[in-house]
């Protein structure tokens, strides 16, 4: 059996992507701070594997103790697919006016939780074959205004990704890392944008149009566009793909 590891499952893309995988027949492992109990139902259903793990991706601590106790369910496993999808787009807010624990909160959970996950998987699953599919933004190729901790985690998360697939390349190794821009989305991110202030974030009516003018695509529709791309067997080491040239 293939199993997955998905990050931020409980909604929206984890969600959509953990769903398209039960009907897959992946095993898949849940990590998100609640459980969404209708991927439960159909894992069982399917008789398929499934397990959650509940995990505060602010918190290091708990990063490490969560993945330790995913390896160890995972002795033996051939192939894995891990999904680093969890994100913030918070804080939303000109320099100058940002809340630090906001920050930090953004930085911890955007872009430093990646990193541990990534590295313990990559250094206690050496011999197994992992793909490391990191969910990006286009956020992180343009400057936009309120959006300076967002925008720059994820170009870090870009940066993070084609240096650990070079990584891979140099040494011979067995894993496999891309990043995922899935452009924008019908999602609780979304209405947490719409629900900022001019002030705060200049391109707020646009992101509203989106809305209003039924511009956002599901979560079904952008992870459907991802899995297909695994599942050709054609993904390249180090890519970063974008929804908008996958459809």
């Amino acid at each position: 059996m293939k199993y997955a590891i998905i990050t931020g499952a409980s909604k929206g893309l984890g969600a959509a992507i953990s769903t398209r995988l039960i009907n897959e027949e992946f095993g898949i492992f849940s990590v998100s701070r609640k459980e969404n109990e209708d991927l439960r139902k159909l894992a069982e259903d399917k008789k398929l594997f499934y397990a959650h793990f509940r995990c505060d991706f602010s918190d290091p601590k708990s990063i490490e103790i969560t993945f330790t106790e995913i390896v160890r369910k995972l002795s033996g496993t051939n192939e894995l697919w891990v999904f680093n999808n969890a994100g913030v787009v918070e804080p939303i807010e000109t320099v100058g006016k940002l809340a630090p624990e906001s920050v930090v909160q953004n930085l911890n959970i955007n872009f430093l939780a990646p990193i541990l996950i990534t590295n313990l998987l990559t250094q206690r699953l050496a011999k197994s074959k992992v793909t490391f599919i990191n969910v990006t933004s286009g956020a992180a190729e343009r400057p936009i205004h309120g959006w300076s901790i967002y925008c720059s985690t994820k170009a870090a998360v870009n940066m993070f990704t084609q240096a650990g697939a070079l990584e891979q390349e140099t040494s011979n190794g067995n894993h496999v890392m891309i990043g995922f821009s899935p452009g924008i989305m019908d999602t609780d991110m979304q209405q947490t944008i719409r629900s900022s202030s001019k002030e705060a974030f200049h391109d707020i009516e646009k992101f509203k149009s989106y809305k209003e003018e039924g511009h956002l695509r599901s979560a079904d529709t952008v992870a459907n566009a991802l899995i297909d791309l695994l599942l050709s067997g054609k993904v390249v080491n180090g890519e970063i793909y974008h929804m908008n040239k996958l459809i």
